[in-house]
């Protein structure tokens, strides 16, 4: 569902992701690790059709993103790091303007809404302003928001960021249960732990390089940390590049 082969962005004065090359099954939650300024959200934004590559190709779905973007993009659910969200909207009308984006039938859409709202634990907000939402309320809305067109892949930045445990819990139970229904999703974190216990594969990038890439064994294999948790192969695999 997703393929990135030989993937390079240079911004000039410095190649952001180099020669990347990943592939990425149906219903599988593939998890995107590294330090800061490794190339994650570089990666992210060229999978979300939101920079094009300087070269190298990436595929959605079997959808080129260079040859037909809109086409691209209907199947996939993006959530940025720094998702801008109109504040003076309520929660259901930011809603209503992200399914008339993507097309979404207004009746198609009051059913979704209900149900996302509720999924996401914000029904007795849903006709409160956004300004007046949490931070961790804002992040639960625009991952409602990335799901009412029911994408097939969801490439999400940090989506765990501000929200409290229960909040933390309840979103990765949904990303498992789209993953069971065989959505793709691709997930960037500095949170190790939850990329440990929630994705079936990570990739660990620095530099904009692609380190290793794998199950736990296979990531521990390539660090030769024998049984590891991921926190110490992570560190060892970007100490030793």
């Amino acid at each position: 569902m997703i393929e990135l082969y030989n993937v390079t962005k240079d911004f000039g004065t410095t190649i952001a992701v180099n020669r990347l090359s990943l592939k990425v099954t149906r219903g599988e939650i593939y998890g995107f690790i590294g330090p800061n300024g490794a190339g994650k959200t570089t990666t992210i934004r060229l999978m979300g059709g939101i920079i094009e590559p300087t070269s190298g190709s990436i595929e959605i779905g079997g959808i080129d993103m260079r040859k037909n973007p809109a086409a691209a993009k209907r199947i996939i659910g993006f959530v940025p790091d720094r998702p801008f969200l109109y504040e003076k909207l309520t929660g259901r009308e930011f809603l209503k303007f992200i399914a008339d984006l993507y097309g979404v039938e207004h009746k198609v859409f009051s059913v979704r809404a209900g149900r996302l709202l509720s999924q996401f634990g914000l029904d007795e907000w849903r006709d409160e302003i956004i300004e007046a939402y949490s931070h961790g309320m804002k992040q639960r809305l625009i991952i409602a928001a990335a799901l009412l067109h029911e994408p097939k892949v969801l490439v999400i930045d940090e989506p765990m960021v501000g929200l409290d445990p229960a909040a933390v819990k309840m979103v990765k139970d949904i990303f498992r249960t789209l993953a069971a229904q065989n959505v793709t999703i691709f997930v960037s974190t500095h949170t190790l732990s939850i990329a440990e216990d929630l994705c079936d594969r990570i990739g660990v990038i620095h530099r904009g390089n692609l380190l290793a890439e794998g199950t736990m064994s296979e990531l521990n294999q390539a660090a030769h940390t024998g049984r590891a948790g991921l926190e110490e192969v992570f560190l060892t695999l970007v100490r030793e590049a």
